[in-house]
């Protein structure tokens, strides 16, 4: 992160890191890794300052035995102040360096991310779930319906939206030309019906019925006569 002053940019200082999520790369994911890896909650393999899929399990599986959060809770897989602090990384004036921020508040639109960074965050969650099977009313990674994956990927980054696709339509800001991160939305009965995450170059990310968690084009004949429209939330 930069600062702009009258003077031109600045890098802050090293304060507190408060939050680490899936896609940051850091040497202080790097020190959250081995960590975890002493514990063992990680792979000793996997200690590369890449926060992918492999450290977010570790995270969870860490969290769970540790009683900070669960499959349902909020932040499963973030490593934030709790799980941080219960592994003595989250210190006021910490020299670790890092390029994590921290979560996103709720009312925040993605948009509001000057440089893209918690749209990409959320992408980077749900592709983590690529391949989870489709479960009707399903919400957490055992199984998702639409609604409840775009839930749980925004809610691993800090914001939550409401629960059903018509709920989320109704919440979201009408946009003409959808960015990445925002929602686009179907008609597969009356009204919207269907909902995935934009990823850019006219593919969106979603939890189909036949598909469980997959990317599909917008050019997708299936969707493309389908389609509402997309809104920012």
């Amino acid at each position: 992160m930069t600062i702009i002053s009258s003077g031109g940019p600045m890098t802050p200082p090293q304060t507190a890191i408060r939050s680490t999520s899936y896609g940051d790369r850091s040497d202080f994911v790097k020190e959250l890794q081995q960590l975890l890896a002493d514990k063992g909650y990680n792979k000793r393999s996997n200690v590369d300052g890449i926060f992918g899929p492999i450290t977010k399990r570790a995270v969870q599986k860490y969290q769970q035995s540790a009683g900070i959060s669960h499959a349902n809770g909020n932040f499963f897989g973030t490593a934030g102040p709790k799980t941080l602090g219960s592994l003595g990384l989250f210190q006021a004036g910490s020299s670790s360096k890092s390029t994590a921020s921290a979560p996103q508040t709720e009312t925040a639109s993605v948009r509001e991310s000057s440089d893209g960074s918690f749209a990409e965050r959320v992408i980077a969650s749900g592709k983590s779930h690529m391949g989870t099977r489709y479960v009707w009313g399903g919400d957490t990674p055992s199984g998702f319906d639409c609604s409840g994956f775009i839930q749980y990927a925004f809610k691993e980054n800090g914001k939550n939206l409401p629960r059903t696709v018509a709920q989320m339509w109704d919440a979201g800001t009408r946009v003409d030309k959808p960015q990445k991160g925002d929602l686009v939305f179907f008609e597969t009965r009356t009204g919207p019906s269907h909902a995935g995450i934009y990823l850019g170059n006219n593919k969106f990310l979603h939890s189909g019925a036949s598909t469980g968690v997959t990317v599909t084009s917008m050019d997708n004949s299936y969707w493309k006569q389908r389609y509402l429209g997309a809104k920012s939330m």
